[in-house]
């Protein structure tokens, strides 16, 4: 018996880390390309259930793409309403794993662990990366695979068996599959078991299905926690996850023989009605909701009140039409430069909070908008080299090579204010802790350089000499106060004041800032010679 659960645990482990693993893995590889998904799928909420279940497929866990979900719905890439049909298409991509058990995956995962480590020590770059992801696929499989030979002795147990047999009440089960998927938090794991146990002959669908529904309404409390740290959007999604699986398994419940009948007309495999089972409620649940997405969100809109500005990911001012008309498309490049430096703004005012006060939040916040900083920086080039392509005067010539470069340059605002959020993250892993005179250094530094980049901003729109002036002084004079600054820590650093593991964050947060400053310096000199 001691073997049997220590193998069952060890199965366990190596599903968990093996799905924990290809989910950071796939969605560092898909987050670059995602903004053409998310472009896609707020078109249309069938699109949204597509790149739900493509999500999934790839992240092989419906709870990784939900979360990811509503991190981006937290820092208002896209709207609530926009996320349902995502969280839709993320639990019918989660099915697959059950099926891919049916198909004997399990037996061959040694097989693909071993091709996938052959990858890992022989390739070369990209082979490597495909060969963790092949490695981790594997090793999901191979967890349910232990599992079930930790499963198989039960087919001799008539306390086992009687226990299915007796427990025929669909609620039973149902609590049953809630509580323990709530507990590992994923509900491959549970209906792998029961695709398992199937193959066994240990279970039947009558008393397969009720788990497979709680399984279902267990893998929300993933997100529900995930919530917590997130704004009132982020906790309205999580919270509709919840309802569309209550919801749907109230229903099965209620037409419960309905289900079996159909289930057991598609298929008389035990494994591939628990299979389908699971498919099923999903894609019904989908169907249901489906059609009344809107009704839905506004009833949640009322049950929890309060709303959260929407950060457009796509250029809200690059007119094509205006491209017929050089002076008119630039008018339009220099609104978007404008929308571009609030959110380069933005990022650089949460990142000198995190110093301070350090929220796993915020940070993946700045991490959001700054995709959509590198999206606009992507979508004004390419809108001015359409420009450049007409005929241009002296003066437009000018104003265009100005406004390519000043693009670059409020991105690089953004990557400094993104390193300064992982200098505040190493800040806080580390524990280190600056002395008043640093804090006070960098608080007197911040506040200057937000005035700066507010300057700065303002002269984008409307070319004051005397201001770009004033600017070029201030920030010089910064960058003045941030030598002095390095100097001073140095001093307290030999006289023991500052803690050694404080003192390189210290000064690589000095340096970024400085690095804004010149970005703010090298805008107002491109704009000295411009005429509006």
């Amino acid at each position: 018996m001691i073997k049997g659960v220590l193998l069952f645990i060890t199965g366990l482990t190596f599903f968990l880390f093996g799905m924990t693993k290809i989910s950071t893995l796939m969605q560092q590889l898909v987050t670059s390309r995602f903004r053409e998904l998310l472009k896609i799928s707020v078109k249309r909420p069938i699109n949204g259930i597509l790149i739900g279940i493509f999500a999934t497929i790839l992240f092989q866990s419906s709870s990784a793409t939900t979360l990811f979900t509503m991190s981006i719905v937290s820092a208002g890439i896209i709207s609530f309403y926009h996320s349902l049909s995502i969280m839709l298409g993320a639990d019918i991509g989660t099915t697959l794993t059950a099926q891919l058990v049916v198909w004997k995956f399990t037996t061959i995962s040694p097989f693909i662990m071993f091709a996938g480590g052959l990858l890992i020590f022989l390739g070369k770059d990209k082979q490597k990366i495909i060969g963790e992801a092949i490695l981790y696929f594997g090793m999901i499989f191979f967890g349910l695979n232990l599992t079930g030979e930790a499963t198989a002795p039960l087919k001799e147990n008539e306390i086992f068996l009687n226990f299915f047999k007796e427990a025929k009440h669909p609620l039973f089960g149902l609590g049953m599959g809630a509580v323990f998927t709530g507990i590992v938090q994923a509900s491959a794991i549970p209906i792998g078991i029961l695709v398992i146990m199937g193959q066994q002959g240990l279970i039947d669908i009558e008393n397969a299905f009720p788990i497979v529904l709680g399984a279902n309404i267990g893998t929300t409390i993933t997100a529900l926690l995930g919530s917590i740290v997130l704004n009132v959007n982020g906790k309205k999604s999580a919270i509709s996850h919840l309802l569309f699986k209550v919801i749907g398994a109230i229903l099965c419940i209620i037409f419960f023989q309905f289900f079996i009948d159909l289930i057991k007309g598609i298929s008389s495999d035990v494994p591939q009605q628990v299979a389908l089972s699971h498919f099923i409620f999903n894609a019904f649940i989908a169907l249901i909701f489906g059609f009344f997405l809107k009704p839905f969100a506004g009833f949640i809109e009322k049950i929890i009140p309060g709303k959260d500005d929407i950060i457009p990911l796509w250029p809200e001012h690059l007119n094509t039409k205006s491209l017929a008309n050089a002076e008119d498309a630039l008018l339009c490049v220099q609104m978007e430069l404008a929308r571009e430096g609030l959110l380069a703004k933005k990022m650089f005012y949460l990142s000198l909070n995190l110093i301070k006060n350090y929220k796993i939040s915020t940070k993946k916040d700045v991490g959001y908008i700054e995709m959509i900083v590198d999206n606009l920086q992507l979508e004004i080039t390419k809108y001015l080299w359409n420009i450049s392509c007409g005929q241009l005067s002296s003066t437009l010539s000018k104003k265009l090579f100005a406004f390519s470069t000043i693009v670059y340059d409020i991105e690089r605002i953004g990557d400094h204010s993104l390193n300064i959020v992982e200098l505040a993250e190493s800040k806080y892993l580390r524990r280190a802790k600056f002395s008043q005179a640093a804090m006070d250094e960098l608080d007197d530094i911040g506040k200057k350089i937000l005035s700066l980049v507010d300057s700065t901003l303002s002269v984008i729109n409307v070319n004051n000499v005397e201001k770009i002036h004033e600017i070029t002084q201030l920030a010089d004079e910064i960058v003045n106060s941030i030598h002095i600054a390095i100097g001073k820590h140095l001093e307290r650093f030999y006289q023991r004041i500052c803690k050694a593991e404080a003192g390189p964050i210290f000064v690589d947060i000095l340096i970024n800032l400085e690095g804004i400053c010149r970005h703010c310096k090298i805008i107002a000199q491109q704009l000295k010679h411009i005429e509006y």
